[in-house]
């Protein structure tokens, strides 16, 4: 306990009783969901590796054996089982002409079949993944082209891998339907422009992604089992749903649809199978209580609208339903069963939403309601309303953000000391390092972990050097992991555990311009200027006034890059005549720009060119900043 040891440690007492407490307190004797998750299996890969392609593992179907027979005592007991269902992976019927493909990735694929071919639903992370998913379903279903996609919100993991099943040349050909919700390219590409690099970097920490896979390391991300890391696609919709109760008919299968915006995705939509009794609820219904925010980062999802969405897809659909399936876990069937589903969820963000609001109105402070909540015994007592991904305490704070903001209207955090400066004031106050060390022992002995952790932060930010300090506040952290009910949170704590005790190594973060390569070319030119923007160092850009028109000569479109008071701005339209330079560029070639790219031969196809001031150019994108894909966490 606090010694300089790189490795994991052994669940202490105080950690096994807790972890006991859970397996005493659950119904964890009904196996239910171990038969529907098991339901309609046809087959899996014999290949366990799923490749990229220069032959990297993208995907390992085989690293969670270990997640075999009870919880050890590193593990909270309902987060292993919930990872134990989710490593059930292959091929599933889960009615008839209707599959699923589970346990390749974060998210599933749903294959329906049509007339003459397969209309698929989510394609998944990213291009390796889908394609092995679609050669499962040929080889042994049928081997059936594929002539539509669907996808059913605005999140990576359930449209990156298209270019896996369908080619662009297909669908600008019009062989192949690309249906999403009205707002969903926007959505998809705009959500992680402006913080794209901090929201990368805190989702490694979130699902656990440079953690060992073992029963003191990663074991489930909650909603799946992680995130495949392969090759990411985008391809624009050819048909957007805008209306609750349109229609569509592809490949003799009628469609109704339910618009859902602002529920767990910006652009979201459950759609129903009338044909088939079959209703697809997105992400907005699955078996654990989602994020109202995500701890990798965003703005906070509406609580009340998600309820309100989930009462409403329970009086257009519930009565006429005998198969409710989702983008993750496994489907339901039985309409009394389904019934219940739909309304306990519905429940789960309502009160969540009512009773946070409620304690604010009587004057509690976020992180006073979030300590307060508890889910009635008629909402607790079901395992997929448990907090395996979001968790009812920061949900309860996000419910507080979004109504009132950061401030608590307590005038001592209103301007407040900024972390590295009041810990060395904190320490200073404690008496020292070592005296707050000595006494954060005993804590730890004690079995209080959260205030270890929070204690002990305040050293490690006032000296990071301070080993003794960094071990310490690692254990409390891996403590509190083997702890967690929520995979996510599990993750955070290993994974600044692992940070303060072994560091950040590079080479295992991912390129995220490489990966984002298909990404960006989707992105509107204004979305291109404004996550540039959020690039130029003010500092170096302090007293400098300069103009550049940009000309996209393939596409006709006009802005005007203005440098003024350290913060660009840009007009769209013509060009401005007392600019300091004009610049002549294709998209592609601007993405180039974007992506760092040489592009030397751009200048010499006539790609590119310049006229006016040509160090203007120059100037401009030598005022931006490369974001740190690796920057710290857990120290400062």
């Amino acid at each position: 306990m606090g010694e300089n040891n790189l490795e994991s440690k052994q669940a202490t007492e105080e950690t096994q009783r807790a972890n006991d407490a859970v397996l005493a307190a659950l119904p964890f004797s009904d196996d239910e969901d171990f038969r529907r998750v098991r339901r309609g299996f046809i087959a899996t890969r014999e290949e366990p590796l799923i490749l990229g392609p220069e032959g990297t593992p993208v995907w390992d179907l085989n690293e969670y054996d270990f997640l075999q027979g009870e919880a050890p005592d590193t593990a909270n007991p309902s987060l292993w089982r919930q990872a134990q269902l989710n490593v059930e992976h292959g091929l599933f019927e889960i009615a008839d002409g209707f599959y699923q493909v589970r346990g390749y990735d974060l998210a599933n694929i749903t294959f329906i079949r049509g007339e003459s071919g397969w209309i698929v639903i989510d394609p998944l992370t990213c291009n390796e993944t889908a394609a092995a998913a679609l050669a499962l379903i040929q080889e042994h279903v049928a081997d059936l082209p594929v002539v539509a996609v669907i996808h059913t919100h605005s999140h990576v993991d359930h449209f990156a891998g298209v270019e896996g099943v369908v080619s662009k040349e297909d669908v600008k050909a019009g062989k192949v339907q690309i249906l999403a919700p009205e707002g969903f390219l926007e959505a998809a590409v705009s959500e992680n422009v402006i913080a794209g690099n901090s929201m990368g970097r805190r989702a490694m920490y979130m699902y656990g992604n440079v953690l060992p896979r073992q029963a003191k390391g990663h074991i489930d991300a909650g909603l799946g089992k992680g995130t495949a890391l392969g090759t990411l696609s985008l391809i624009a919709p050819t048909d957007t749903i805008s209306e609750t109760g349109e229609t569509r008919t592809i490949d003799g299968v009628e469609i109704e649809f339910q618009i859902t915006p602002g529920t767990e995705a910006p652009a979201e939509m459950n759609f129903y199978f009338p044909q088939h009794r079959v209703l697809c609820m997105a992400e907005n219904c699955t078996a654990t209580l989602h994020n109202l925010y995500t701890l990798r980062g965003a703005q906070v999802r509406d609580a009340l609208n998600w309820s309100k969405y989930l009462h409403e897809s329970y009086n257009l659909f519930a009565d006429r339903t005998d198969t409710v399936f989702a983008s993750h876990h496994w489907p339901r069937w039985g309409q009394e069963e389904i019934g219940v589903y739909l309304k306990q969820q519905r429940d789960l963000y309502r009160y969540i939403h009512d009773q946070s609001m409620r304690m604010a109105n009587q004057g509690y402070n976020g992180t006073e309601i979030a300590e307060m909540l508890q889910l009635p015994a008629s909402l607790q007592e079901q395992f997929y309303n448990h907090g395996y991904y979001g968790t009812v305490n920061h949900n309860a704070k996000a419910v507080y953000q979004r109504y009132v903001g950061w401030f608590d209207g307590n005038p001592a955090n209103l301007h407040s000391l900024p972390t590295e400066e009041a810990s060395r004031k904190y320490v200073d106050f404690m008496g020292g390092a070592q005296a707050v060390l000595e006494k954060a022992r005993e804590s730890y002995v004690a079995g209080e972990y959260r205030w270890v952790a929070q204690v002990v932060n305040h050293v490690v930010f006032a000296d990071p050097s301070n080993e003794v300090a960094r071990a310490l506040q690692a254990d409390a952290l891996e403590q509190m992991g083997y702890q967690a009910e929520s995979g996510p949170w599990r993750d955070f704590y290993l994974s600044g555990a692992q940070e303060l005790r072994q560091g950040v190594d590079p080479s295992l973060i991912p390129d995220l311009k490489q990966q984002g390569k298909d990404i960006i070319p989707a992105m509107t030119v204004d979305m291109l200027l404004d996550a540039m923007a959020v690039r130029l160092n003010a500092e170096r850009a302090e007293g400098k006034t300069l103009t550049l028109n940009m000309d996209f000569t393939d596409t006709g479109l006009q802005y005007v890059l203005g440098l003024e008071n350290s913060a660009f701005n840009y007009t769209s339209g013509a060009l401005a005549p007392d600019a300091d330079a004009t610049l002549h560029i294709t998209r592609t070639a601007m993405d180039a720009l974007i992506l760092g790219a040489d592009v030397t031969d751009k200048f010499a196809n006539g790609e590119i060119s310049i006229e006016g001031n040509a160090e203007a150019m120059g100037e401009i994108f030598g005022l931006l900043d490369d974001p740190d894909p690796a920057f710290n966490i857990v120290t400062p």
